[in-house]
Parts: C-alpha cells; structure tokens; sequence
C-alpha cells in the first residue's frame, strides 16, 4: 500500500564527550515493516468497505522504537487523500477501511524483516541502542504473525534441505567412487588384452 522512511533523532545540544563518535562500532537494530489487509467477509452495508488495512513499522524484538526513530513517513498510492503520512510515536501505523481493495475476498499479509544499521555512533546514541527500553505493554502491538513457528519452521526446512544434500552428495561420492574402480578395472582388463596381443 505504501512506502515507509525512517528518521532517525538526532541529540542536538549534547556535550562534546556525549558527541564523540565510537569508531569501528556498529549498532543493529532490527525491524518488521508490511502491510495486512483483513477481509471484513462482506461489502459493509454503512459504508460500502470490504477490508481494513494497516500499514506498520514494528521492532523485530520487544524495544521501543521511539528511542532512536523521531518519525516514520508512510507514503500512499496518490488516490489517497493526504498520501504522505507522518507517525511520530508508536505504534508506528497507518490504519484506514477500504471498499474493494485489489486482494479482494482474502486476508493478505505482505511483512518484511530489516535492519537499521547504525555506524560508528555517538556515544550518547550508542547508549540509548545498546540499552534497549522494553515496550510498553499499553502501546505494543502483537503483528498477526508467529514469528517464532516462522523460525521453527524456515530452520526445519533448511535442516532438511541441509539433510538431503548431504545425501545428494554422498551419493554422487558413491557413484564417483564407482566409476573410478569401473575405470581401473577396465584398465587393467585393456592392459591384460594388450599384453596377449
């Protein structure tokens, strides 16, 4: 539905100790954004939508945002009134009822996994990333995602792919293996042939 930019804040008036940048550290930060659209299960009568949507940026862990991102622009398809948004505390969201959206009588979820990476930081904003504040439960927003099957489920899937290309490979060295006595063997047969003639 929408793009997003991140601001990050800035500490204007700080010390020149809290200024001091801290070469060669990097700070990662990781984030989900996405869009959902939930499909009400029929056109309502009140106001013609079929779907709600949202718009989000969200913490991959269970930190505060806010700490070291002053602002979030979500940028809309033009058809919308007021396309560019701005949030400016969490949660981070855009969410608006719509009538007939494009992923018509389905639940869509599009989420994508990112980092904010942060390099050679102040030593002021290195220790606002490097201790995080827990998110309020109030303002927390659980996504409609179980991250933690998500996890469980790509690393069996990886283990098992691991797995058979292991085997793959065993059986690739078998058949090598073969072919490499079949050879000699053929060798030794052509060499005794040779010797008779």
């Amino acid at each position: 539905l929408g793009t997003s930019q991140l601001r990050s804040r800035g500490r204007g008036g700080m010390a020149d100790s809290e200024n001091t940048r801290k070469k060669g550290i990097t700070v990662v930060k990781p984030i989900v954004y996405g869009n959902t659209a939930k499909y009400f299960g029929k056109k309502r009568e009140e106001d013609g939508h079929t779907h709600s949507w949202t718009s989000y940026l969200r913490p991959f862990k269970n930190e505060d945002l806010s700490t070291f991102v002053k602002k979030v622009q979500f940028k809309l398809h033009e058809s919308y009134t007021n396309p560019v948004r701005v949030i400016t505390k969490p949660p981070y969201e855009l969410f608006q009822n719509d009538p007939a959206m494009i992923a018509g009588k389905k639940n869509v979820v599009s989420e994508h996994y990112d980092e904010i990476v942060f390099t050679d930081p102040s030593a002021a904003l290195h220790e606002v990333l490097t201790s995080p504040r827990q998110m309020v439960p109030a303002v927390r927003h659980e996504p409609d995602i179980d991250y933690k099957e998500i996890e469980e489920r790509t690393t069996a899937t990886i283990a098992a792919a691991q797995k058979k290309i292991k085997q793959e490979i065993q059986e690739l060295s078998d058949k090598l293996k073969m072919t490499r006595e079949s050879i000699q063997t053929l060798k030794g047969q052509v060499d005794k042939a040779e010797e008779v003639i």
